[in-house]
């Protein structure tokens, strides 16, 4: 992979980081993009299957998973309630392991998790 795509891949995932009281966490539905998934549909498949991984590593998935609504803007001035998850760095790696490694994104989050384990060896 182009080094100027690493670098513009980690750049824009840590610039959709949030930080409330200092707690860090991303809007999943901002992490589906940045993964490349054009349907919510297909990328809450992936949120559930890392719900599971959470959970099964012993974790509490309230803490990394929050459900969140929010109201978007319809056409006609129409008003529509979501639903969105508000993810701790852990619940956006577990989505990473759990995503489709045919996308570029996926990818460089596996590789590059992979690499910071290797390192702390």
């Amino acid at each position: 992979m182009d080094k100027s795509i690493i670098i513009k891949l980690q750049k824009t995932f840590e610039d959709y980081a949030r930080n409330v009281k200092g707690v860090e966490f991303w809007f999943a539905r901002d992490l589906q993009s940045l993964l490349d998934y054009d349907k919510w549909e297909n990328f809450a498949h992936v949120l559930e299957k890392a719900k599971i991984a959470c959970k099964n590593s012993g974790q509490d998935i309230e803490n990394h998973f929050p459900e969140v609504k929010k109201t978007i803007n319809m056409p006609k001035e129409a008003i529509k309630e979501i639903i969105d998850y508000m993810l701790t760095r852990y619940a956006c790696y577990l989505i990473a392991q759990n995503g489709d490694p045919r996308k570029e994104q996926i990818a460089f989050a596996i590789n590059s998790t992979k690499r910071k384990k290797l390192a702390k060896i």
